[in-house]
């Protein structure tokens, strides 16, 4: 669908978490990475399930499906972690996200985006921008700030074992299998 040229229009990239379609805005993706060993880090809630070296760079990873209430996140060969650029303690910080697979990059005007119902989605509502609506079904846009921040962070849950792999889900989609650099 091409979007009207009198409304603004913004790219998001979206991915897949627990069967479900979400997505952030574009510019505060920096990449998406192959999965791969990610050190524990003790005493951490149970959403962070480690940190990665990308690069030489120390990277903070979150399984996006705990810090949303669902279930751990099943490594498979489809999953991959989205870098985010967010802003934490007046700094910006760069975090990864644990996803079951990449989607796509969407085009969206302000009028394909509905404000989200009170009721419904899996996510509180203050933790999301809206909800796209892209053919039949809709995308569940986050509200990355908010969803990272760092009093989100730790009230989020009880301290976990961080190790955080183990027992959850799968995705079984190859067509998300892609994995690639959005931009430095």
């Amino acid at each position: 669908m091409i979007p009207d040229a009198s409304s603004p229009v913004s790219q998001y990239i979206s991915f897949i978490i627990a069967g479900d379609e979400y997505a952030v805005n574009i510019l505060r993706a920096r990449e998406i990475v192959e999965h791969s060993v990610t050190s524990r880090v003790p005493m951490m809630p149970a959403c962070l399930v480690g940190a990665m070296n990308l690069r030489g760079r120390v990277v903070p990873v979150i399984d996006l499906a705990v810090k949303l209430g669902l279930p751990p996140t099943r490594v498979s060969r489809w999953t991959c972690v989205l870098i985010v650029e967010t802003e934490l303690d007046g700094e910006s910080t760069r975090l990864g996200l644990l996803i079951d697979g990449v989607g796509d990059v969407l085009t969206l005007s302000e009028d394909e985006i509905e404000h989200t119902p009170t009721f419904g989605a899996q996510v509180r509502v203050d933790q999301l921008l809206g909800m796209a609506k892209v053919g039949q079904k809709l995308v569940l846009l986050l509200n990355i700030d908010r969803i990272l921040s760092p009093a989100e962070l730790l009230a989020s849950t009880t301290p976990g074992p961080s190790a955080g792999l183990e027992g959850s889900r799968t995705t079984s989609s190859p067509e998300h299998a892609s994995c690639l650099r959005i931009s430095e």
